[in-house]
């Protein structure tokens, strides 16, 4: 499969490996095509990963998915282009943590909005899915990195979309995905990042991850 991924930080870059451990296509999207962290991951991606444009990869992708910061989501996504986006499925892993007042960072939307309910009304003919953004970018692709029982929280308008993100998740080894419903569930999705940067704290280590005992 071709899966374009819009970011070249942490995530973007561990999403995109094990996609090629996995045997996909991958194209890494910044706002040059020329980004430094970008051909470095190429140079060490063999011959499944390649980079381009937030619009390449937006092209690229049969999946795309959007890996950089919430605050600067919209704008990296409008680069990729509405045209490209139309019909796909795009898995939203941001979150909107502003650190313009230094750390620990606050939510820049919260309450009654989300940056992937932004996203999807900005982008109404793209199948938008938020999922993997609670959790360190390595237990994304690994889940087995850390012992025991524990979720995967996704949620989007698209049962279709949600269905073909939960088999991508399957990849990546997670047993246990939550579907949290439509869209409007990104809201706690995202609102759990300030317990999370808590817990970082408090456990001196981000390799920890939720489970919900039932």
């Amino acid at each position: 499969m071709r899966i374009g991924i819009l970011g070249t930080g942490v995530v973007g870059q561990t999403i995109g490996t094990r996609l090629v451990q996995l045997g996909h296509d991958v194209k890494l999207g910044s706002r040059t095509a020329t980004n430094e962290k970008a051909t470095k991951w190429v140079n060490g991606a063999g011959d499944h990963g390649t980079q381009g444009t937030f619009a390449d990869a937006g092209v690229f992708g049969e999946i795309v998915f959007n890996c950089t910061g919430g605050m600067v989501s919209l704008d990296a996504l409008n680069q990729a282009g509405a045209e490209s986006l139309k019909g796909k499925v795009l898995v939203d892993v941001s979150n909107p943590l502003d650190f313009s007042h230094g750390a620990p960072p606050t939510l820049s939307v919260c309450n009654t909005d989300s940056i992937g309910e932004q996203i999807q009304r900005a982008f109404p003919e793209t199948r938008v899915v938020k999922a993997l953004n609670t959790m360190t970018a390595a237990l994304m692709v690994n889940p087995a990195a850390i012992p025991g029982d524990h979720d995967v929280f996704l949620c989007g308008n698209d049962a279709d979309a949600k269905s073909r993100v939960i088999e991508l998740l399957r990849w990546f080894g997670w047993p246990g995905v939550l579907d949290l419903g439509d869209i409007t569930g990104a809201r706690g999705m995202e609102m759990i990042l300030p317990i999370w940067l808590r817990l970082m704290g408090t456990l001196k280590t981000p390799m920890f991850n939720f489970h919900i005992a039932r």
